[in-house]
């Protein structure tokens, strides 16, 4: 079993939670993720990791309630447990594979989207404390679904916040932002990319034409976590590739996203059933159609 050190809400519907799992912590690296398991019968969720201590042998995580397993995590409280936690799994940033020399005469810009802040606040974290400070766009569709903006604003070099409907930071979306940084002369040798799956989509059309080399976290298309299930099954240029052990992080150029937006939505009615059981509990007769 592994306790929950501490569980809050950073917004309606997005947890944040340390977990008490040493050998995870321990090892892990930014860019890798893990699997929990809330029962012992209960879905393997994968979720990148947004934080690690090593001394205290903890690490943290962050998850927005999309269908019923995150629904049931959400419920979790400080001093519950989860029954399984698997990790560190998939390739670290390939930013860890570079010497401290060459990330320090590099113009690092991270583009993180939503939930996408979490997986990206590691790395930015990470360069940080090598002494490289990175630029970092947060885009949210609103002020009230905003994360760990003080946290990055402690590691980041320049933090840029923008928000759909304008309610905080600059108005619009994170690719309007990316092009005012370039037409104002900034120059970047690198962008890292994670939020939705359209979201990277349309930063990488952008950094395409701008010659500016993007890297994209597929994590959100992954279910099992072992290249066994085959759902994160991606065209990565001309080849195969599977988001849970040959990533989680591609050249953004060469990623099929349209494919892989297709394949996402494969589980979508899949998910809209287990939450309809869960709310309705004992009530729940079958009304979806799919049920024995």
């Amino acid at each position: 079993m592994y306790k929950i050190i501490e569980a809050k809400k950073l917004a309606s519907n997005i947890c944040q939670m340390i977990v008490e799992a040493p050998r995870v912590a321990r090892k892990c690296m930014p860019g890798q993720f893990l699997i929990v398991r809330t029962g012992p019968d209960s879905e393997r969720i994968a979720l990148t990791i947004c934080d690690y201590d090593r001394d205290k042998g903890t690490i943290t995580i962050v998850f927005q309630t999309v269908g019923a397993s995150t629904e049931v995590m959400s419920r979790l409280k400080t001093g519950d447990s989860f029954h399984d936690v698997v990790g560190p799994l998939g390739r670290a940033s390939e930013l860890t594979e570079e010497s401290v020399e060459e990330l320090r005469n590099k113009k690092i810009l991270f583009v993180a989207g939503g939930v996408g802040t979490a997986p990206v606040y590691p790395q930015v974290k990470w360069l940080n404390e090598q002494g490289v400070k990175a630029d970092v766009i947060v885009g949210a569709k609103t002020k009230d679904i905003l994360i760990l903006e003080d946290e990055m604003k402690a590691v980041a070099g320049n933090l840029y916040i923008t928000t759909d409907d304008g309610s905080y930071g600059r108005s619009g979306m994170v690719t309007k932002v990316i092009e005012d940084l370039v037409a104002e002369g900034n120059h970047y040798d690198v962008c890292i990319a994670i939020g939705p799956m359209i979201m990277m989509k349309f930063v990488c059309k952008l950094t395409r034409e701008l010659g500016l080399k993007t890297i994209v976290s597929m994590n959100p298309i992954m279910v099992d976590g072992t290249g066994m299930c085959g759902a994160c099954r991606i065209i990565v240029g001309d080849e195969v590739k599977f988001a849970c052990v040959d990533g989680p992080e591609f050249d953004g150029h060469l990623v099929d996203f349209d494919g892989a937006m297709k394949r996402s939505q494969m589980y979508k009615d899949e998910e809209g059933r287990k939450m309809l059981a869960l709310q309705e509990g004992d009530t729940h007769h079958g009304g979806c159609g799919n049920c024995d």
